[in-house]
């Protein structure tokens, strides 16, 4: 008779322990699948988390340059007026167009973040549902 291994011999107690127990027996492809699952689901998470990212560097960047040129074009048409009203007048509507344009953007970058945050979301509920259903067939299989 061929001597068994140390793994297969602990595998074997194990098995003989959980059928003195009447323990169901585990259908490990089901266990694999489920797993494999979880994981494509984390990979979906994940390729959509940094499909964000990308968006919304994307957005800060076109932000930026929006900015600069708006800057650039002031600095380039900016000729100090003889009169201070005149000059108070210019910064003043400078600092108001600075300012909603600010808001504007800090608008669009909730929306960005927003719209990131729940298609990342929708993937892990999608999943936790779909388990829940598998978990919900297990138990009525075993009935």
């Amino acid at each position: 008779m061929a001597k068994k291994t140390e793994s297969e011999s602990f595998v074997d107690m194990f098995k003989s322990f959980g059928e003195q127990l009447k323990m169901p027996s585990v259908d490990v492809e089901k266990i694999i699948e489920h797993h494999r699952k979880n994981l494509e689901t984390l990979e979906k998470t994940a390729k959509a988390a940094t499909e964000g990212a990308s968006s919304l560097m994307t957005k800060q960047r076109e932000m930026l340059q929006e900015t600069l040129r708006e800057v650039t074009d002031m600095a380039q048409n900016f000729r100090a007026p003889g009169n201070p009203q005149e000059l108070m007048t210019k910064q003043a509507d400078f600092a108001k167009k600075s300012f909603e344009t600010a808001v504007k953007n800090a608008s669009e970058m909730a929306d960005v973040v927003r719209k990131s945050s729940t298609e990342t979301i929708e993937i892990l509920r999608d999943r936790i549902k779909e388990a829940m259903e598998e978990i919900r067939e297990g138990m009525e299989r075993k009935k």
